[in-house]
């Protein structure tokens, strides 16, 4: 499994936990970095040691390596491609457009629900044409995709995602904390882990508050000693 295809699971796997309705619509790019998969809660499961490696392979995936998204406006998909292929990247063109929308295929997001993790996407032969894919219902099973009957009533959750065949062994993700590793909540905003009470927040330097990461024993910027971080 590639870096952009752990990415993509993890993704797609923290928002099915979340609210699964989103799966099948645009998803601003600033919610991805923000709210769905924030860097600092989910290095660990992503494999990635620093922001700059989190923030390289988003735009690898947003430029459409692997064919797992469509990024829009085609604009910023465009200059994300261009920089993606430089040697060192300018990241912060990832910043540089408003209003980038990432839309799930369906192909991969039937993959990335299915529980073989280490297994690598594998994009299946199309005979429906270029540029044409299967209805929703047809990829992921009509269940994951009834609206509600009532107006108000509460859109599919987690549940209805086992409904789907081949995922009865899917877990529910979630954020886990950076320093213990516990389960955080998910329906709110979390400053501090309810098991081990680290911050979960933003870490600055004592001294010139330049951005810390866990673990630090020095500042960056500085040097000055910050203990255990």
């Amino acid at each position: 499994m590639t870096d952009v295809e752990r990415f993509f699971r993890r993704l797609v796997s923290n928002l099915a936990a979340t609210d699964p309705a989103r799966l099948r619509g645009p998803v601003p790019l600033d919610d991805i970095t923000g709210s769905i998969l924030p860097y600092r809660t989910n290095r660990r499961a992503l494999q990635l040691d620093t922001v700059e490696d989190y923030e390289a392979v988003l735009l690898r995936l947003c430029a459409g390596e692997g064919d797992l998204v469509r990024t829009e406006p085609e604009e910023a998909r465009e200059r994300f491609a261009q920089e993606s292929r430089n040697a060192n990247p300018d990241l912060t063109v990832l910043y540089s457009f408003e209003d980038v929308q990432v839309t799930f295929r369906l192909e991969p997001l039937g993959w990335a629900l299915a529980p073989e993790p280490d297994a690598a996407y594998a994009p299946p032969s199309r005979d429906t044409g270029p540029g044409i894919e299967a209805e929703p219902e047809a990829a992921l099973g009509a269940a994951r995709f009834d609206e509600p009957d009532v107006a108000g009533d509460e859109l599919p959750g987690v549940e209805a995602l086992r409904e789907i065949p081949g995922i009865e062994e899917w877990e529910d993700p979630r954020p886990s904390c950076i320093y213990c590793g516990g389960t955080l909540p998910v329906h709110r905003p979390v400053n501090f882990c309810p098991h081990c009470g680290q911050s979960q927040t933003q870490i600055l330097c004592p001294e010139c508050r330049g951005e810390l990461e866990p673990g630090w024993r020095h500042c960056v910027n500085c040097g000055a000693a910050v203990g255990e971080g």
